[in-house]
């Protein structure tokens, strides 16, 4: 951990001088705590850590199975040993049993002694059948079929189709119905008079219809970032901010942008590298008010 907060270090320092925001690290679903994800790269995520327990259980699966044959096909020896041993000692007792007639007295005693051996090898028997039907039992239980696994690749190439049919409905097709007859620039317009009277759900539609049409990319990104942090969703806020200091690092709004994307780190558990952030932003920007508000929180 100590090495990882270095080398962040060592990045973010770079980014600063050469303006690029590579820094900022959300979206990474490689990443051992990932932050700042889409509601589609959340799905995405949410079905690889899916599949990784479905593949971890699998092999958890078939070392069950490989360890619970082993014990059928051990105990199953022992069952035909014991079930051979069982039949020839009834044969000796047939034997015995002809040889003492003669001497009743001791072959009473002897065949005896043989009927104990014999009921204690038929016990012997019963339990082991009793723990086969455990094992196969549990073996049923464990067992993953093909059939099993075909569903769950099944199950998920549907989710692949929905998170497709997903994007393409992120893209403000409906939107474009009505809003394709306007300008750009007056889609803008709707966009900033809604997001000033806190409007939030217009704004959200005409800003994503412009970022999906490549229009003002970096603002459009910045003011999805900051309806999403008024709205507490700092995950999503921290996805759209990245994506706004990847458009344009040096935009007047970078000093919000960094204050808003350190505090949504923080409330996102990610402290160590909202302090970061933090300093970041007042070596930066020392002049600015949100610089002054950094200090507070540090």
């Amino acid at each position: 951990m100590k090495f990882r907060g270095i080398l962040f270090l060592i990045v973010f320092c770079t980014v600063l001088s050469a303006g690029e925001p590579s820094a900022f690290g959300a979206g990474n679903l490689d990443s051992s705590n990932p932050y700042g994800l889409t509601p589609e790269e959340k799905a995405l995520l949410e079905t690889k850590k899916k599949l990784k327990h479905v593949e971890i259980k699998t092999k958890t699966q078939d070392n069950k199975v490989n360890s619970l044959r082993e014990r059928i096909d051990g105990l199953q020896t022992i069952l035909e040993g014991i079930a051979q041993k069982n039949h020839t000692l009834q044969m000796q007792l047939q034997q015995l049993s002809k040889k003492f007639q003669s001497s009743e007295d001791n072959a009473d005693v002897y065949a005896k002694r043989i009927e104990s051996l014999v009921t204690q090898n038929s016990s012997d028997i019963s339990t082991l059948k009793n723990e086969l039907t455990e094992l196969d039992a549990a073996l049923k239980k464990e067992y993953v079929t093909k059939k099993e696994l075909a569903k769950v690749i099944d199950d998920f190439n549907r989710f692949k189709k929905l998170v497709a049919k997903e994007l393409r409905a992120s893209t403000g097709k409906k939107a474009g119905d009505s809003l394709s007859k306007l300008s750009k620039a007056e889609i803008l317009k709707r966009a900033e008079r809604a997001y000033a009277k806190k409007q939030y759900s217009k704004a959200i539609e005409y800003y994503k219809y412009l970022l999906a049409h490549n229009y003002k990319p970096a603002r459009s990104s910045f003011k999805l970032g900051e309806i999403y942090y008024y709205k507490r969703d700092y995950a999503t806020a921290l996805a759209y901010y990245k994506e706004s200091a990847k458009r344009y690092s040096k935009a007047k709004w970078m000093p919000t942008l960094m204050l808003h994307t350190a505090l949504s780190m923080k409330y996102t558990g990610d402290r160590k590298n909202a302090k970061l952030f933090l300093k970041a932003l007042i070596k930066k920007y020392p002049s600015s008010k949100e610089a002054e508000i950094a200090k507070k929180y540090l």
